[in-house]
């Protein structure tokens, strides 16, 4: 199975498909969305308290989020949902729907770790 890897050229954060790259937001539009160019990892109390064996040395820890955007890489069915979604950004919106979806999975991605 194909996976496709996320880059970025000139300021630009893109994902790689079949048919060439998908623009999805500047960089500066993406870090705004997630709070920073840093993230920190954190557990709640709850996380903690619910699964009691769960590794949690990693707490503190602050990751670059470009850093996490080229570790990042996808699967052709995402790619084709990501290219689905349009580019525009909707008057009453900060990001279009494309760069939403993708802000999505990158913040599931710093929360819960590359798989």
């Amino acid at each position: 199975m194909d996976r496709y890897e996320t880059f970025v050229e000139d300021g630009t954060v893109y994902v790689g498909s079949s048919d060439g790259p998908l623009e999805i937001a500047s960089v500066e539009d993406v870090l705004d969305a997630v709070g920073g160019p840093a993230w920190t990892i954190t557990y709640s109390d709850a996380e903690k308290e619910r699964y009691a064996g769960m590794d949690t040395s990693d707490e503190g820890l602050v990751v670059d989020v470009v850093d996490m955007l080229h570790a990042m890489t996808h699967s052709e069915r995402f790619v084709e949902t990501l290219a689905a979604h349009p580019t525009v950004v909707p008057a009453d919106d900060t990001i279009s729907p494309r760069a939403g979806l993708f802000i999505g999975k990158l913040l599931e991605n710093l929360e819960n770790g590359v798989s």
